[in-house]
């Protein structure tokens, strides 16, 4: 069985992170779990490591502020590959994505290098969403799409997993952004280095605790970077030789 680990980032999730990580291990117990916490005010990181010092499946990683969910993946990334973890997953920590589909991950990842949860394929879809957060959803991923000349229908989401081999390729350093651009970003890389994409269907929940941390610099950055992801396209692709 591949070692694999979820990397986990907290900022605020004192009510969430214990429920999330029972939920986990109850449906893929060998899978380990790295608790990256931007030093949040309400004590996730001190209840995190409790957590992993009653579990040997749990680490914490402590940042000393809010950096961005980007950066908070790089720096799960960068600790996973000082490891002998194999698969590598990006997960959020208010249960808008579903342990339930952790498996399906782990099977499409034997066939392909970089596994997608989409929202926008058969199987798929949102719930609790008002119209206005469907809207900037749906645009954002057509608007990448064409630009990027990418098919996956799901460029914006945040329930990744890796295959190590392709998180060692990435120019991890180079990857600055946050948010919807970060999980562009990360996914075009990945085809421009020739690895292969696969995607799962996936319904996504409204949070139902706690407070978002989507901002509408978040969505502009998106609309901006994404040009500039395509006007770096060729000096991206040369990585691959």
């Amino acid at each position: 069985m591949q070692k694999t680990l979820i990397c986990l980032p907290t900022y605020n999730e004192r009510e969430n992170l214990p429920l999330l990580v029972t939920e986990i291990h109850a449906i893929v117990p060998h899978v380990h779990i790295l608790v990256i916490d931007d030093n949040s005010p309400d004590g996730t990181g001190k209840l995190a490591d409790e957590l992993a010092a009653a579990d040997e499946r749990i680490f914490v990683l402590h940042r000393a502020q809010k950096q961005g969910l980007g950066r908070a993946y790089i720096a799960g990334f960068e600790w996973a590959l000082q490891r002998d973890y194999e698969l590598i997953f990006e997960m959020d920590c208010d249960f808008s994505h579903m342990p339930r589909y952790l498996p399906d991950f782990i099977e499409k990842a034997k066939s392909c290098d970089v596994v997608l949860g989409s929202r926008y394929i058969p199987g798929g879809g949102t719930k609790d969403w008002d119209w206005r957060r469907r809207f900037i959803s749906r645009g954002g991923n057509t608007y990448a799409q064409v630009i990027l000349g990418l098919p996956y229908r799901d460029l914006t989401g945040g329930f990744k997993c890796f295959h190590r081999h392709v998180l060692e390729t990435l120019p991890l350093a180079e990857i600055v952004g946050s948010g919807y651009v970060f999980q562009i970003e990360l996914t075009y890389r990945s085809v421009l280095l020739g690895f292969s994409i696969g995607e799962v269907p996936i319904e996504f929940p409204d949070r139902t605790r706690g407070q978002s941390k989507m901002s509408g610099n978040i969505v502009r950055e998106a609309v901006t970077k994404v040009w500039q992801l395509r006007l770096n396209k060729p000096r991206m692709a040369q990585r691959r030789s």
